[in-house]
């Protein structure tokens, strides 16, 4: 008898005991494997989808599981050295580059190795997510009538709707765009607004998969500096009397990933600097609804308060419930809405239908305010666990500012230290953080580590994440 919990291990002894079946022998019964293996039924049924990806076993429904011959050998990899030349060759004429470095995106994608606490992810835990509810609403979701027929281009009436009436003012469901996920969302604005060569005004330090969203449509992204109360309006104006910009980006709640929220005397501001440069602002209002339990009132999206089609808002659901949940909002007025429009059906068609029948069921159900009520809460509380021990244990590691909102803190390491190094001691004591130069757009004015503490398990973890991570700067910083 064995005792077997993973589909990748049940896989592994399967395929270790194929050679007792002859070409086209029937493989045990499925219940057989439940019990030898002691494995769940799900268990058994994703192993053998495993090794029938892997064409060493053939499934046919009401007779089982078969193997089949060996696939002949495959050649050798060709020489694909040519490539190098065919996709540089203009690139001496190129307005910006076009190889997109996406290491500053990957870092929060990437699951870190078994047992390395996650300081660096973009994304709620799992035992954060509202998984049950999003089961359920995708269950209700596909017994709607026409629930896998096509949408609408724009995206279902009722979810605009709702998605309008979050971000308020003038804004209405025909300003709205549902899309999937607000990285799809930043790549059609960013395409839309400004043609390849162009630069686009950036806050300094900023998201990094935005800054690799603007590389990638060619464009240059220029760096206006940020402080506690969010970008500094001066030097917005100067940047844009400088370059002749005409798209600035800007997180103005929970920036990411100094955690600042632009001040109330700077809001008109912006918008008022934008208007006189004839210039759009793209609102990633990203973590709207990860906000902390200590937080108070919000301010509300710049775009409430534009009432000249300056702003082109983007906001998603994804990071108050799974990565998987990609859908999104883009909301904007006056003709750059047709543009955005026109992009997004282009790439793209539509977003499935019943993710969004799905989403609709999600957040029209009791369920969806007590999931943000809860994760009001443990983000607080998690926070708190974070800066404490990070204080405590950690003094020489500056963290000037603690949100109220989002999911991650950020710090200045001192004067002259190796960032670099630092991360990789940290990886090493088995804690993975985020490096702080993907951030910046040009030379960072100093190094930095960026820490989540919402991908991981609770409080516990935190503690021991922090014990690691002073391991590891005990080693750089001697």
């Amino acid at each position: 008898m064995y005792q077997r919990s993973s589909v990748s291990d049940l896989a592994k002894l399967l395929k270790d005991e194929l050679d007792r079946y002859p070409i086209d022998g029937k493989l045990p019964s499925s219940r057989a494997m439940v019990e030898a293996y002691r494995v769940s039924p799900v268990t058994v049924s994703r192993a053998l989808a495993q090794l029938a990806a892997e064409g060493l076993v053939v499934t046919r429904p009401g007779a089982g599981a078969f193997r089949v011959r060996p696939r002949t050998e495959l050649p050798g990899p060709g020489d694909t050295s040519w490539q190098e030349i065919a996709l540089s060759a203009h690139g001496a004429s190129d307005a910006a580059p076009r190889a997109v470095d996406a290491s500053g995106v990957l870092v929060t994608l990437a699951v870190p190795p078994p047992g390395v606490i996650e300081f660096n992810g973009g994304y709620l835990h799992a035992s954060l997510q509202p998984e049950q509810a999003m089961g359920a609403a995708l269950a209700r979701a596909g017994r709607r009538p026409g629930a896998w027929g096509r949408p609408p281009v724009d995206g279902i009436p009722e979810l605009r709707e709702w998605f309008a009436r979050g971000i308020g003012g003038p804004v209405t469901a025909a300003d709205c765009l549902v899309t999937a996920g607000g990285q799809s969302a930043l790549s059609t604005a960013l395409r839309a607004l400004a043609p390849p060569g162009a630069p686009v005004l950036v806050e300094s330090p900023t998201y990094p998969g935005m800054l690799a969203v603007a590389r990638a449509a060619g464009l240059r992204p220029v760096p206006v500096p940020v402080d506690p109360e969010g970008v500094r309006p001066g030097l917005l104006a100067d940047a844009f009397r400088a370059t002749g910009a005409r798209v600035f980006v800007c997180q103005p709640l929970f920036q990411n990933p100094t955690g600042a929220v632009l001040s109330d005397a700077r809001r008109p501001e912006v918008l008022r600097i934008a208007r006189e440069a004839g210039a759009f602002v793209v609102e990633d209002d990203f973590v709207r609804r990860l906000v902390h339990e200590d937080a108070g009132p919000l301010p509300r999206p710049l775009a409430a308060d534009d009432h000249d089609g300056a702003v082109v808002h983007v906001c998603s659901l994804t990071k108050a419930t799974s990565p998987s949940l990609r859908v999104g909002v883009m909301a904007a007025r006056g003709p750059v809405l047709e543009r955005l429009r026109s992009i997004q059906v282009v790439d793209s068609f539509f977003v499935p239908r019943p993710l969004q029948e799905a989403t609709i069921e999600l957040v029209g159900s009791p369920a969806w305010n007590r999931h943000l009520r809860s994760v009001a809460g443990q983000l607080r509380a998690r926070r708190d666990a974070l800066a404490g021990a990070l204080r405590s244990s950690l003094p020489e590691l500056d963290l000037p500012y603690v949100p109220t909102g989002g999911y991650h803190l950020w710090l200045r390491l001192p004067d002259g230290s190796d960032e670099a190094a630092v991360v990789a001691a940290a990886l090493r004591a088995g804690v993975a953080v985020a490096p702080g130069r993907p951030y910046f757009s040009a030379e960072p004015p100093a190094p930095h580590l960026r820490l989540s503490f919402a991908g991981v398990a609770g409080g516990s973890e935190i503690t021991e994440g922090v014990r690691r991570l002073r391991t590891a700067c005990d080693e750089v910083f001697g």
